[in-house]
């Protein structure tokens, strides 16, 4: 029985090597930043909005690790012919197929749970959004918007915080949906410049195979651009103050030092565009906007 626990567990870890869990820390900040929102607008006791919080991570690390095993699934035979990914779990046989697919039925029951805690509405929802966060995994097969769909299943969290925590929409926090939604469809579009010639002789879609390197990391900056117009309007339309404002600047700053750091000829430093900055993206984001937040 030991050796059996030892080899599950030892499968979980590397599943969660394969789904990237700490990438989790992209959309995590912003969906918490929609609650604190909500908490504030609602007038929610502490001990209230700390449980909701609690289910709401546990609700989004189930969406995103069933959303990213199902993406390493479908994706397992176009990893195992692009050079940079063929050494992924599954295409290289470290992970089997069947471990990869039972780990999205746990991850989506997960979701289930946490939704059917937090309350009847984001329970309701909950299929709806682990069809949209699957979708995403099909769509750079027939279009260049993929970057979009990824973003747009990355901005619901934020929404979908809102909503856990009040129990409805209000349509000011899709203002975060869309800055989400914006930065993840560029940050994406960087990620993919890597994979251009790969994509281009496999006859998948990007922005960058459409419009080429040079032009895509232009579109990208485009993005950035539309996601802080975003997150002023949120600031304007929650009556936020300078902090909230710091948090914008700070954004600023990192996603320029994130553009400085990829150029058409040089893509070495793709990785540390992607995962580092954007990393410090969303948690010095979190962090000014709690503070502001909570000063009001």
């Amino acid at each position: 029985m030991a050796t059996v626990a030892i080899a599950f567990w030892k499968r979980v870890r590397l599943t969660l090597d394969m789904i990237k869990f700490e990438h989790s820390v992209f959309a995590l900040p912003f969906a918490l930043t929609g609650a604190l929102l909500a908490a504030r607008e609602f007038h929610l006791a502490g001990s209230v909005v700390l449980e909701k919080m609690l289910w709401i991570v546990v609700a989004m690390v189930g969406a995103r690790s069933a959303a990213m095993a199902f993406n390493r699934i479908l994706d397992a035979h176009i990893d195992g012919r692009n050079p940079r990914t063929r050494m992924r779990h599954i295409p290289a046989g470290i992970l089997s197929t069947g471990f990869a697919w039972g780990f999205v039925i746990v991850s989506s029951a997960v979701l289930a749970v946490a939704a059917w805690m937090l309350n009847p509405l984001c329970f309701r929802l909950a299929p709806v959004a682990l069809a949209i966060v699957f979708f995403y995994s099909f769509t750079k097969r027939f279009t260049s918007l993929s970057h979009l769909v990824l973003g747009f299943s990355l901005g619901i969290a934020p929404t979908a915080a809102w909503i856990a925590m009040a129990g409805s929409l209000d349509a000011r926090i899709l203002w975060l949906t869309a800055a989400v939604t914006f930065w993840t469809a560029g940050f994406d579009i960087i990620y993919s410049c890597q994979d251009y010639e790969f994509d281009v002789s496999s006859g998948l879609f990007s922005i960058p195979c459409r419009f080429g390197i040079a032009n895509g990391l232009w579109i990208a900056r485009v993005l950035h651009v539309a996601m802080l117009a975003c997150l002023a309007a949120l600031a304007w339309s929650f009556h936020l103050g300078w902090l909230s404002l710091a948090g914008i600047c700070a954004v600023v700053a990192l996603l320029v030092y994130e553009h400085s750091l990829v150029k058409p000829t040089d893509l070495s430093r793709v990785d540390a565009a992607f995962f580092t900055v954007n990393g410090y993206v969303s948690v010095l984001f979190f962090l000014f906007w709690a503070a502001d937040i909570y000063a009001h």
